[in-house]
């Protein structure tokens, strides 16, 4: 089953509790239910807030409740590194404070959404990025199970002004970056940066390159045609990219898009999820076979 395109994490709720309790009480009450519920498998142990005004005005209570709930669980079986919860096949553990009460619950880490408190995968914006869309490439690829890396080849189609195209590099790719408009100045004297001013639906690499990275603000169903493209081709061997969406119809949108991908342009493994970085649009990840 395809996980949800605008859920953000899912979990079985194991307790919903009242908070007219204190921070002990409280504690005790969600670790004897974890520890009930979960008598043998390798926790991962998170909480966090609605988001939403009143949630975020109760993450100081979050964290107390998290390192209360900590100090009373098997040392032993909690892992540190969440990273490795879905290598490990742990458990996470979901504490959500919110202003009526604590919900407890639990999901394998290897069918999570995502490893992150409540699905919210902050990531920092590097101070001289040139905008925003950085955070929506790297949070993208912490949800893959690889990245471009040292000595491989991307694609980066509407790359202006540079934002994703600087992320790759600072991984070690060598970027190939098509847009007619400039690059910050820092990238185009970056050696292993190329800036081919065209049009991404007229551009034609000369060798399929390992990554095809595209974040247009483009009608979708053009921009599905074109990766589509990509993919019938041969030309690209991973996939990432943003889609748009419109106001109002964003369901049968997507339908026609990963149609679009999938039947005519060959790309398998697909992921379709709005992020949390993204906003009206979503993130797709796809390989193929060359």
């Amino acid at each position: 089953m395809e996980p949800p395109v605008f859920a953000r994490t899912g979990i079985r709720v194991l307790a919903s509790l009242p908070t007219a309790q204190t921070l002990d009480l409280t504690a005790e009450a969600v670790a004897s239910r974890i520890i009930s519920a979960l008598p043998e498998a390798a926790l991962v142990l998170q909480a966090f807030t609605p988001d939403s005004p009143a949630g975020n005005r109760l993450a100081d209570d979050a964290d107390a409740l998290l390192e209360a709930v900590r100090t009373r669980l098997p040392a032993d079986r909690l892992l540190e590194e969440t990273w490795r919860a879905r290598e490990a096949g742990a458990t996470l553990v979901e504490l959500c404070v919110a202003p009526g009460g604590v919900i407890v619950g639990e999901v394998p880490a290897r069918e999570a959404l995502s490893l992150s408190p409540g699905g919210r995968q902050r990531m920092r914006r590097p101070t001289d990025s040139p905008s925003r869309a950085a955070m929506k490439l790297e949070e993208a690829l912490v949800n893959l199970p690889y990245e471009p890396g040292r000595g491989e080849v991307c694609v980066d189609l509407g790359a202006a002004p540079g934002g994703w195209t600087q992320r790759l590099v600072a991984r070690g790719a060598r970027v190939i970056a098509v847009d007619p408009a400039k690059l910050m100045p820092e990238l185009t004297q970056q050696p292993r940066v190329e800036h081919v001013q065209e049009s991404a639906f007229a551009y034609t690499p000369e060798e399929p390159v390992d990554w095809l990275c595209c974040d247009m603000a483009w009608r979708p169903l053009e921009v599905a045609q074109l990766l589509a493209k990509w993919g019938r081709r041969g030309w690209a061997t991973h996939l990432v990219a943003n889609i748009k969406l419109p106001m109002k119809d964003k369901n049968p949108l997507l339908l026609r898009v990963r149609h679009i991908l999938t039947e005519e342009g060959g790309w398998q493994g697909l992921t379709m999820r709005q992020l949390y970085h993204d906003r009206d649009e979503v993130t797709v990840t796809a390989h193929r076979s060359l």
